[in-house]
């Protein structure tokens, strides 16, 4: 005898599990900020090195520290995004990883000293805005 049922039946929904999801997305989001600094920061250290070309960029991911933890941080964030598709629903946790963008923008502000014009800022309002909509769209 089969144990396997024919009807089809409704996934069980674990709304903490979900919650959760979204909260490591974004703690995820700030995680791939942060690498993007480290990176931008090892990618100025592989301009001063000389080292150049396609060749010389992979191994100065493998031998500037900023670049390789960079990286890692991305690989951090992929199990985590990983591990939140598992609880959660693409249409909500996927829009959620354009906060990046956001983070990045106002990290560059404080860490590299850039200017954040008007137009940046209505830039991150729509981004904030966009992922807001997209968030109360998801099914309860």
């Amino acid at each position: 005898m089969s144990t396997a049922t024919t009807g089809t039946q409704a996934p069980v929904v674990n709304h903490a599990k979900r919650r959760e999801a979204v909260f490591i997305i974004l703690a995820g989001t700030f995680l791939v900020a942060v690498a993007q600094m480290l990176i931008k920061s090892g990618a100025d250290r592989l301009a001063q090195s000389g080292q150049t070309g396609l060749i010389g960029t992979a191994i100065g991911i493998l031998t500037i520290p900023p670049l390789f933890a960079g990286y890692a941080l991305y690989a951090v964030f992929a199990v985590m995004m990983i591990y939140s598709l598992k609880h959660g629903e693409m249409s909500v946790l996927f829009p959620l990883i354009s906060l990046g963008f956001v983070w990045v923008a106002i990290l560059s502000v404080f860490i590299l000293h850039e200017a954040m014009s008007p137009l940046k800022g209505a830039g991150i309002a729509i981004i904030v805005a966009g992922v807001a909509i997209l968030g109360r769209g998801g099914s309860h």
